[in-house]
């Protein structure tokens, strides 16, 4: 399979997706339709002419169809992002200055590209890190010797020239994945390990620490999950908190000290692991009042698929139910186990858009992918843990591969804006996955996934009429009106 670059997507949309903006609304409505299908050039390409609905009162059971009501909503989308960490910094400053534009155009452009508004980043060290470090030295519990200065070289100017990409706002969060050695019971950032009771309240303020040197750079950090997977013993960086852990943290230390502080405003997200546990973390800490409020929301990851655990997105489901003020926001997720030979698999792809058309549906707020950009070993990561990304760079030579996955976040990101409403979307069929999503300027963008071997035909049914479209095999669709 041909690999396919930005430079085709421009080419492909740039001057489509401005005709696309004129045809949107007549007397009625016209559909207009963004493709990605296996086996073809289109790559988020416009597909045919806009169509315009015609009346159908009743479909029939022998007609595919995707039924969308706009008046019955849910969730607002606050973005759709993916993380900067010391790995993708260090790839891209390796980059010659017009690969370095390019990505940041597909990414952050919302007109060129697909439009991040959201992203995070790792505070200290993480596994996408060529080293282990810390900000502060060994024994300064008062947290005196604290400096940024490691990110300074990499990761801070690339976050910079996002947010400016991006049109000069990027919301922006920070996950730790370990405290410093002299804070843990193992002595080591490695291999889990437990933050020790006599550091709660100096791990809380090194958060603190954390948002104000960052904004001090001119990078306003929008707020912070509290541990990178707290149940996962890795050998990398990691710290685990039982529920009870995490909890007595938030309530005792982390949320009066970052009030304290004078971050009130500054968002705190729990678990920010996979949906295996979701609700015994969630419940945990919601059902404790003075846990609560201190918390924004509930983050998590997709790594449960191993050992029967596939998927468990009905967990997604009860705390959403459950818990229905209190946000849900997936903050990690990307294929392990990095090969080149496989960088065109067009699975990577359809795994991304399953699992952000079951998350959407289940009552997420928010999505962010990992790494943005990593090497052409699915690097550098100073523990081997090497993995894809939407897009890898080709050090050595400079060039820039969009694996499928870049396009079928593209389908989400690039049409459902900040501010959206998630609203009612049925299927009559299950091998064709969908979700549908009222913006802010009225549009409607309904994403239907066919994860199939044919062709289908398919209806788009809304209040008694209706428009005929085709969904190639192995597919993503995103049809605007």
């Amino acid at each position: 399979m041909k690999k396919y670059t930005l430079l085709f997507l421009l080419a492909a949309t740039s001057v489509a997706f401005g005709q696309a903006k004129k045809t949107v609304t007549t007397n009625g409505k016209k559909v207009t339709v963004y493709t990605t299908a296996e086996n073809t050039k289109l790559r988020l390409s416009p597909t045919g002419s806009p169509l315009d609905f015609t009346e159908l009162k009743q479909p029939t059971e022998a007609q595919i169809s995707i039924f969308v009501n706009p008046n019955q909503t849910f969730q607002t989308v606050m973005g759709i992002g993916g993380a900067i960490t010391d790995a993708s910094a260090e790839v891209f400053a390796k980059l010659p200055k017009d690969k370095q534009q390019e990505l940041l155009t597909a990414y952050y452009d919302a007109d060129k590209g697909i439009g991040y508004t959201l992203a995070r980043t790792n505070i200290a060290s993480c596994d996408f890190s060529s080293d282990s470090y810390t900000y502060v030295k060994e024994d300064d519990k008062e947290l005196k010797s604290f400096s940024i200065n490691h990110d300074k070289k990499f990761r801070i100017p690339l976050i910079k020239k996002a947010i400016a990409a991006a049109g000069g706002k990027l919301t922006m969060y920070a996950s730790p994945w370990s405290p410093p050695a002299f804070m843990k019971d193992n002595k080591s950032l490695l291999k889990g390990g437990r933050l020790l009771p006599e550091f709660y309240d100096s791990w809380a303020l090194h958060y603190t620490k954390f948002i104000k040197a960052y904004e001090k750079e001119g990078i306003p950090i929008w707020g912070i999950s509290i541990q990178n997977e707290p149940m996962a013993t890795q050998k990398w960086e990691s710290c685990i908190y039982t529920a009870e852990e995490e909890r007595d943290f938030l309530k005792n230390s982390l949320g009066p000290i970052m009030h304290k502080e004078g971050f009130a405003d500054k968002k705190i997200i729990a678990w920010d692991h996979n949906r295996d546990l979701l609700y015994q973390r969630a419940s945990t800490i919601l059902d404790d009042p003075e846990a609560a409020k201190y918390l924004w929301g509930i983050g998590f990851h997709w790594y449960e698929n191993w050992s029967g655990c596939i998927n468990m997105f009905d967990n997604v489901k009860l705390v959403n139910e459950s818990y229905p003020n209190t946000n849900l926001i997936f903050t990690e997720g990307c294929k392990e186990l990095f090969d080149i030979n496989k960088i065109n698999s067009w699975s990577l792809g359809e795994m991304y858009g399953m699992n952000m058309i079951a998350d959407f549906n289940n009552g997420i707020t928010a999505w962010t992918d990992w790494n943005i950009l990593l090497d052409e070993t699915g690097g550098p990561n100073h523990v081997n843990n090497l993995c894809f990304a939407p897009i890898h760079a080709n050090v050595k030579t400079g060039e820039l591969m969009y694996t499928n996955e870049y396009y079928y976040i593209g389908h989400f990101a690039k049409f459902v804006r900040p501010g959206a409403k998630r609203i009612a979307c049925s299927t009559s069929r299950s091998v064709l996955s969908t979700t549908a999503f009222l913006n802010t300027d009225g549009k409607v963008a309904v994403i239907v996934m066919n994860k199939g071997e044919e062709k289908l035909n398919y209806r788009l049914w809304i209040s008694g009429k209706a428009v005929e479209l085709d969904s190639p095999a192995h597919s993503m669709q995103t049809l605007v009106f």
